[in-house]
């Protein structure tokens, strides 16, 4: 590992504090009364990219293993809808899990979210590629192809899913679009067998959805992760949801995940009012640094600083025009995306 500022060192504590035993990380602290003491298959996948970017590969893999060992816990379930298309949303691969037993949590939230799966396999096909693997026993590599003819079952690129947001279930181009970036990065490891055009009805809808996320969502903060980190589209597509992002999300404190969203909106109408979520603000400094553009990468970084709670964490989001933020501090997610980008900006090292 590099040799980390203090300043790095404190947010990856934050982050450490909520990893349970069994290498999962909760998605807020454990004590918070919003139900953010489970582990998310998709928080996961990004907390984890903190522990990549400052090559702590010992934490990424005990996260990656553990989450192999979640799916193997419900490999049955996993081979029956990879055999039977599911019609019902707990036929699905479920979202989040207690972060020590491994078990579902059962009552409705949303649990249809096929970007998680697609985060999954992009992943998993992305250690490979850099030699950090965690696939290693058959029982991986078996599980690796049923995640495959998952997503091939439930015909992902028209199938309504509750994405990112886990609500208002659509055709989201941020969840096809992961499991389009999932399936390239699997689709030439020796164990794989990758189904005839999966990855081109894919890539078609998503053609065909840009540059709104859906039908009914024009604007939407989940389809930064089209940009980064799956790198899936071409500039000019990334050029226009910068631009509704930009222009129509990005607030004071945060950025709103969509125009109308009634998660903690400070109108007793839920109208107008809508929460902005601190984690926009590093997630766009990062892809304005990919894309060249240094000194609004800067800029976004130093509002992301400046919406840190007093202890220095990123809190999930704050309330519309207001200084409030809600309970879920740190937002795991939200703290590993601001060190992914000071370790991209160059802002980390010690001297």
């Amino acid at each position: 590992m590099p040799n980390l500022s203090p300043e790095i060192e404190k947010h990856l504590g934050h982050l450490r504090t909520l990893q349970a035993p069994s290498g999962l990380f909760l998605a807020s602290a454990a004590e918070v009364s919003t139900g953010y003491n489970k582990a998310w298959l998709r928080d996961n996948f990004y907390t984890a990219l903190a522990f990549e970017a400052v090559e702590d590969w010992e934490a990424v893999k005990k996260c990656w293993r553990a989450m192999l060992d979640v799916l193997l816990r419900h490999e049955d379930k996993i081979t029956w809808a990879g055999e039977h298309k599911p019609h019902q949303s707990w036929q699905y691969i479920h979202a989040r899990y207690h972060p020590e037993t491994f078990e579902e949590f059962w009552e409705e939230w949303g649990n249809k979210q096929n970007d998680a799966v697609g985060a999954i396999l992009f992943k998993l096909g992305k250690l490979e590629q850099r030699g950090q693997g965690v696939i290693i026993t058959d029982d991986d590599k078996r599980l690796t192809q049923k995640l495959v003819d998952y997503v091939k079952s439930i015909e992902y690129w028209h199938d309504p899913d509750a994405g990112m947001w886990e609500e208002n279930e659509e055709v989201h181009a941020s969840s096809v679009g992961a499991v389009v970036a999932g399936l390239r990065a699997v689709a030439k490891l020796p164990f794989v067998t990758m189904p005839e055009d999966l990855i081109q009805k894919g890539e078609g809808a998503l053609k065909n959805l840009l540059p709104r996320e859906s039908k009914n969502k024009f604007a939407d903060l989940a389809q930064l992760s089209l940009i980064y980190p799956y790198n899936i589209i071409d500039r000019a597509a990334a050029d226009e949801i910068l631009k509704n992002v930009e222009y129509h999300l990005s607030k004071a404190r945060g950025v709103l995940r969509y125009k109308t969203d009634k998660y903690y909106n400070a109108n007793q109408d839920s109208w107008s009012e809508e929460a902005e979520w601190t984690m926009g603000f590093p997630w766009l400094a990062i892809i304005h640094h990919e894309r060249g553009d240094k000194l609004l990468a800067e800029e976004y970084l130093a509002k992301a600083e400046a919406v840190l709670t007093p202890e220095g964490k990123m809190p999930e989001l704050y309330y519309s025009n207001n200084d409030k933020p809600n309970e879920n501090i740190p937002l795991a997610w939200a703290e590993s995306l601001l060190i992914v980008a000071k370790i991209k900006l160059n802002h980390v090292y010690s001297s």
